[in-house]
């Protein structure tokens, strides 16, 4: 019994910690940044679960809700590129190209937020990603040092989300880990610009 509880602290905690701060697109409140988390390809274009990511991101850029898009995501190998996939089905959807900001070594949750804030200048933002992920993604982005909301996507509740979900429960010890350890990303690197020039340019 013992074990079952601290096996389950991890996710109490993230729980407590990101529940407070999830939104909808409609009542998010208003943040310089978007940041949204790849979530996969498919034949180069994002996955349905990528793109339903990008779809909210979208909607609150529309809104006036954001002013700036950062996607974060695996751009690992040649053939593989989140980042610029995420920015063309948003700029193919309206959103100025330099109002997206690609971040091509955000290999996990942690790194993208470590990487958000120490590279790109990030200290407040609504985060998205899919219901099961979102919790954890504010937990530590807030424990990178960065104000954030949360607003979490629906998708078919098919074999995928149930995975994602199922994996959550394992990847809250890492991040409690990383939140208390708070170790450098696994490319850090000098500043990055590309956000402090897209605020600066004023309305598009």
């Amino acid at each position: 019994m013992a074990a079952c509880v601290l096996a389950l602290l991890p996710s109490a905690w993230i729980y407590a910690t990101a529940s407070p701060r999830l939104r909808d697109v409609r009542d998010a409140p208003a943040a310089e940044v978007a940041v949204v988390f790849g979530a996969g390809l498919d034949a180069g274009r994002p996955s349905p679960y990528l793109a339903a990511r990008l779809d909210a991101a979208v909607s609150l850029y529309r809104a006036g809700k954001v002013r700036v898009v950062l996607v974060t995501g695996d751009n690992g190998r040649v053939e593989y590129d989140e980042p610029d996939a995420m920015r063309r089905y948003l700029t193919e959807r309206g959103i100025p190209a330099g109002r997206v900001v690609a971040d091509y070594a955000g290999f996990d949750t942690w790194d993208s937020c470590a990487r958000a804030r120490r590279v790109f200048g990030v200290k407040r933002a609504v985060l998205v990603s899919q219901e099961f992920h979102i919790r954890r993604a504010v937990a530590l982005c807030r424990a990178a040092g960065i104000d954030s909301y949360g607003v979490g996507v629906s998708n078919a509740h098919d074999v995928t989300w149930y995975a994602g979900g199922a994996r959550e429960v394992f990847a809250a010890g890492k991040a409690v880990v990383n939140a208390v350890v708070r170790p450098d990303p696994m490319f850090l690197g000098p500043h990055e610009g590309g956000v402090d020039r897209a605020l600066a340019a004023g309305a598009p």
